[in-house]
């Protein structure tokens, strides 16, 4: 009942200090679709307006999620492109992950979402702020011009000997070849010429092992993510949600950013891949370990 949320909403900010929790139960336990209704009959109802709202009266991480939560999706991942883009230096991860890990109708959503929020095109603001291979993948990926048709051995073949001549064959690597595969052949074929690659072309060494040595820096990672999207999405995601976490500190933007995104994507699969990666300790330990207070509490009613 979307009436009795935001009437649940507006009490938590009613009195002194704000009832995060209420917050919680419902923010955090509704589907994007259901929390979309809520934010324009709040609206309607109070002549507020809901995201505003919530960063008025929250703070801190905890303000981020609420705030995540209050948005589209598409809305959501173009905030995080602009922020990326328009912080202090450029956020490469952040548009890697993005770039990387939408669909193509993810990545149509997003530059319209970002022209609707911004006035500006995702692509003009990216060309502005990134250089060299990363800004050339980076357009190419917002292109969403990924092809859909299936696996052709023979052309596998042929891109499995062209990506071994463009790096390990070679002294220098040719980025543009890895560019013009990675970004546009189809998953299916992708993974076909991976095959190939390790199979019949470089004898046993992978298409990974080759970016690693041959690449560097931000470029190297977009690669990389690309690769490791097209053999298993939910296993990259639990990679980079163990990342955002291990060791000292915690990578807040990035264990919000993705918890938000794929908490009604992919996220129990992505769960179970954690365990792999976390030599069997479950995501949810790892957030308790590492957050507290209202801020670890919504994260944990996400998963």
């Amino acid at each position: 009942d979307a009436e009795a949320d935001c009437t649940i909403i507006r009490a938590a900010f009613s009195g002194v200090g704000t009832d995060e929790q209420a917050l919680i139960d419902v923010l955090c336990k509704r589907s994007i679709d259901q929390r979309m209704e809520i934010a324009k009959l709040y609206k309607t109802m109070f002549g507020k307006d809901l995201v505003k709202h919530v960063k008025s009266e929250t703070s801190g991480n905890f303000r981020e999620v609420m705030v995540s939560l209050c948005n589209s999706t598409p809305s959501f991942l173009a905030r995080i492109c602009r922020n990326s883009i328009r912080g202090p230096g450029t956020s490469e991860g952040a548009l890697i992950n993005v770039l990387v890990g939408g669909t193509k109708e993810d990545i149509t959503a997003i530059k319209n979402a970002y022209m609707r929020k911004y006035k500006k095109e995702l692509e003009e603001d990216i060309r502005g702020d990134t250089s060299g291979s990363l800004k050339h993948v980076l357009i190419s990926l917002i292109q969403g011009n990924r092809s859909e048709e299936g696996a052709s051995h023979e052309q596998a073949v042929k891109d499995a000997q062209d990506l071994f001549e463009a790096g390990r064959a070679k002294w220098g690597t040719n980025e543009s070849t890895f560019n013009k595969i990675l970004v546009s052949r189809s998953p299916r074929h992708l993974k076909s010429v991976f095959h190939e690659y390790t199979s019949n072309v470089a004898k046993g060494d992978n298409i990974e092992d080759a970016i690693k040595s041959e690449m560097s820096g931000d470029a190297r990672d977009a690669f990389l993510g690309i690769v490791r999207v097209i053999k298993d999405a939910e296993l990259y995601f639990a990679e980079e949600l163990y990342k955002s976490m291990k060791g000292i500190g915690t990578n807040d933007d990035k264990l919000i950013r993705l918890l938000v995104w794929r908490s009604e994507i992919d996220l129990a699969e992505i769960k179970e891949c954690f365990k792999l990666v976390s030599k069997g300790k479950t995501l949810e330990s790892f957030i308790s370990g590492d957050c507290s207070g209202h801020y670890k509490r919504a994260l944990l009613a996400l998963c």
